[in-house]
């Protein structure tokens, strides 16, 4: 079969390989029950072909959501349903459809599922679950694996980036499909009877068991992964915080050699270091270039597609950004900067309106060939790794050196709260001393409790408050003990984000006893892994 015209990038040449690898493939939405529920055109009901109606259930369900009210929607809906409706169809306009005797049906079984008993959705789920099983185990090595991601993305109206339109998600089939196995192992069999899957391979130097083009962007793709830490996993997790620790040992050239070109007669060298600083002390996205332009193709922009419009310049050298960032999410912020940067960009606006790009001298393969130029593998994304990374692990290191400074004090005021609690602790042993030789009803028989008062002034209901008070109290000192490590742990949940060395946490926590349970979750405990046996000395 021929290869997919994009290839999957999840590759590591040289590392750790498989030798076996056999799993049952993946899962298929089940496929589209119709309803017969007719909508109605012009008030008169319409028959639809099961695929016709399948999209307009998929509208119908959205009735009263906000995005049918938006017209950029409904024009972008209409111009994907009327392909499956054809030019000859009776319905011409989404403006004369009325959904309601869809939404109606969809409302109807939303309640009869609520009306179901225990049982009946046990049972469900049961099947469910039996229905998956197969497909939720790999044998790699010899070895049982759990597999995730393994269920095929549903059809559905895709409400993603861009301005607000839905995009029509096709059904994936198995011909849409590559499966990896190995070259022993049996190819498996497609949930959906009378179809082949797209590919058959046999690479045992990549991590994942079979991957699909997503239905909208043909250029990304959906893999099928092993859910478990496996060492090829563990690897490019790694690779990626160790690519970003390597900076450490270029990143002063690097900065030496952009403040040099912030002034160069050459213009592209100036933008190529203004570009730079602002992808290493901002953060900012690189940016890549737009293929085409759709209508409805949002305006999202990196660094190297800044517009003029985009950065504002604030005497004396304050820089005010506002742009439409990645997941359409506005990027709005004014920071100081250097006054050689600032100087740049107001001669890189210099006799440009505001649609303009700030960086025309640039484009994205120059821009990436420059930061190969200046470290291997240097990315906009390595730099945002290194930032956080090396920002948490000075916080940490400062963290200590504090308490050195405060160890007096600090220590006077633990030892205070600790005798408190043994205070308490004796207290609580008495009363349950005075409580065993009690009989519900009766008052104790000898001379005083722990509070001065005589044991027959105290019911057994009184002691038994007083112990739960006496209880609470040590409880809340405990808690303020643990105070200052619990304000550190909240600072540390930071590393969950995908860009923070998970090694400096689990460091910080060896050396200080901190249980890592408190900042990791089970899932990211799984995913990190590969970084729980690093020295208590590990420093980014």
């Amino acid at each position: 079969m021929t290869s997919n015209s994009y290839m999957p990038r999840d590759r590591f040449a040289g590392q750790q390989k498989w030798t076996s690898l056999m799993h049952n493939g993946v899962i298929f939405p089940p496929p589209y029950n119709p309803h017969g529920v007719k909508i109605l055109y012009n008030g008169e009901p319409v028959k639809l072909t099961p695929e016709q109606e399948e999209v307009a259930t998929m509208f119908a369900k959205m009735r009263y959501s906000d995005y049918v009210k938006n017209q950029t929607f409904r024009d972008n809906f209409w111009n994907d349903w009327r392909k499956l409706l054809g030019n000859d169809h009776v319905i011409q306009g989404l403006d004369a459809c009325d959904f309601s005797p869809i939404y109606d049906w969809y409302r109807n079984e939303i309640q009869k599922r609520k009306q179901w008993s225990v049982e009946e959705k046990t049972a469900v789920k049961e099947e469910d679950l039996k229905q998956e099983e197969k497909y939720k185990w790999a044998i790699v090595d010899g070895v049982k694996k759990e597999v995730t991601n393994f269920r095929i993305i549903p059809p559905g109206l895709f409400k993603g980036r861009g301005k607000q339109h839905p995009k029509l998600m096709r059904r994936i089939c198995p011909k849409d499909v590559t499966i990896n196995i190995g070259k022993d192992a049996l190819i498996p069999e497609c949930s959906i009877p009378g179809e082949s899957w797209k590919e058959i391979r046999h690479d045992n130097t990549v991590t994942w068991l079979a991957f699909y083009n997503h239905p909208i962007n043909q250029k990304e793709f959906r893999y099928v992964f092993l859910a478990g830490p496996i060492s090829l996993k563990w690897q490019r997790e790694k690779g990626k915080y160790e690519k970003a620790r390597m900076l450490k040992d270029y990143i002063g050239h690097i900065r030496a050699a952009y403040t040099w070109d912030f002034t160069s007669e050459d213009s592209e060298k100036r933008q190529l270091a203004v570009a730079t600083y602002l992808m290493d002390k901002l953060g900012l996205r690189a940016g890549t270039e737009k293929v085409h332009d759709d209508d409805d193709e949002a305006d999202v922009v990196g660094c190297r597609r800044l517009k003029v419009e985009n950065v504002k310049p604030i005497s004396p050298n304050l820089l005010e950004f506002s742009f439409l960032g990645k997941d359409l999410i506005r990027y709005e912020n004014t920071v100081e900067v250097d006054l050689p940067v600032y100087e740049a960009i107001i001669q890189f606006q210099a006799g440009k309106c505001g649609s303009d790009e700030l960086f025309d001298k640039l484009d994205s393969h120059k821009l990436n060939a420059h930061l190969k130029e200046l470290m291997p593998g240097l990315t906009a994304k390595v730099f945002h790794t290194y930032n956080a990374s090396i920002t948490l692990d000075n916080i940490v290191d400062m963290i200590c050196s504090h308490q050195i400074d405060i160890t007096e004090s600090h220590s006077a005021q633990m030892s205070r709260l600790t005798e408190k609690i043994g205070e308490l602790q004796d207290i609580l042993t008495e009363l349950k001393k005075y409580l065993d030789g009690v009989e519900e009803g009766e008052s104790p028989s000898s001379p005083r409790c722990p509070n001065g008062k005589r044991k027959r002034d105290l019911s057994r209901e009184e002691l038994e408050r007083k112990m739960a008070q006496t209880t609470n109290r040590i409880a809340s000192i405990k808690r303020a003990i643990f105070c200052q490590k619990e304000d550190i742990v909240e600072m540390l949940g930071l590393p969950t984000s995908e860009i923070i060395d998970p090694r400096i946490t689990v460091a910080w926590c060896r050396r200080h006893e901190v249980p890592i349970e408190k900042i990791f979750p089970k899932s990211l405990l799984r995913k990190f892994a590969w970084a729980m046996e690093v020295s208590p000395d590990f420093r980014f």
